[in-house]
């Protein structure tokens, strides 16, 4: 069993020296207990996911592509990105602490993860995978959900990000510009599916990694019907309405329990 074991921990070890190993001196993270470096991992590598698809995505909507997906007169200021940053950078340490304590449960043998898809093959790989990703969007849409719905949980966490609800007022820097304990709950499901469902360990990392990307997307306000998945257009809606499109990935939730609003295109709008 500790052999088996260890091969979480050989892999979170991988982890650890790729990205501190990059911008950090050896000498300042190699002597700290493994999940303290395991926390510094997760975020310094959020801080760079964060800021590199972020900036790389309001460069690139905004100018390179400006009037193309949003109009000039509704692409937020710089004043207002700053304060997506500053919302974010309080935020990210704390949601550091999901994915660590997650690979902290994984290591001690806590969880249903498999290291190897191999260990359970690959059809049982695709259905576990499968069963991963709708306990995740299940649970994330009910949370949100219940974040709008419990007036004293929306008023003191989630209102923080929805002070963001006009077009204006919404950039992909605003992903992760949230109330810590609301991002906190919203990220949990990822790490709750790991005590539930059996799961491919670098499977969920990479899921972890592909939803910070996601919170980027959703938050470009570009009005594209992408149906099935939740894109910006999906989710601006939410942001305006405060009712509808909870979902995180999908909007197979919202259509379930009846609080799908679809967006409606710029040329439909003009016509």
């Amino acid at each position: 069993m500790e052999e088996y074991l260890q091969l979480f921990k050989n892999e979170t070890d991988f982890y650890n020296h790729i990205v501190l190993g990059s911008v950090l001196p050896e000498n300042i993270w190699g002597s700290l207990p493994h999940v303290c470096g395991t926390w510094l991992r997760n975020y310094v590598g959020g801080i760079f996911i964060y800021s590199i698809i972020g900036f790389l995505w309001c460069f690139y909507i905004y100018y390179l592509k400006r009037d193309v997906y949003i109009r000039g007169d509704v692409i937020p200021s710089m004043k207002t990105m700053v304060l997506h940053i500053r919302d974010s950078m309080k935020c990210l340490p704390w949601l550091a602490t999901l994915p660590t304590f997650s690979e902290y449960a994984v290591e001690n043998g806590w969880t249903k993860c498999f290291p190897r898809i191999s260990d359970v093959g690959l059809f049982a790989y695709f259905l576990y995978t499968i069963a991963y990703i709708v306990f995740v969007e299940l649970v994330t849409y009910w949370i949100h959900r219940k974040l709008h719905d419990i007036k004293p949980l929306y008023k003191y966490l989630h209102a923080q990000h929805h002070n963001y609800n006009k077009q204006h007022k919404i950039s992909p820097l605003a992903g992760m510009a949230l109330h810590p304990l609301d991002g906190v709950a919203q990220g949990a499901p990822h790490t709750m599916a790991l005590f539930l469902v059996p799961t491919h360990f670098t499977t969920h990392l990479t899921f972890v990694f592909l939803g910070a990307i996601w919170t980027a997307n959703i938050h470009d306000c570009i009005d594209k019907k992408l149906s099935p998945l939740m894109g910006g257009g999906y989710h601006i809606i939410h942001h305006l309405s405060n009712r509808h499109n909870y979902g995180l990935y999908t909007i197979w939730m919202d259509w379930m329990f009846g609080t799908l609003s679809h967006p409606v295109s710029r040329a439909t709008k003009l016509n």
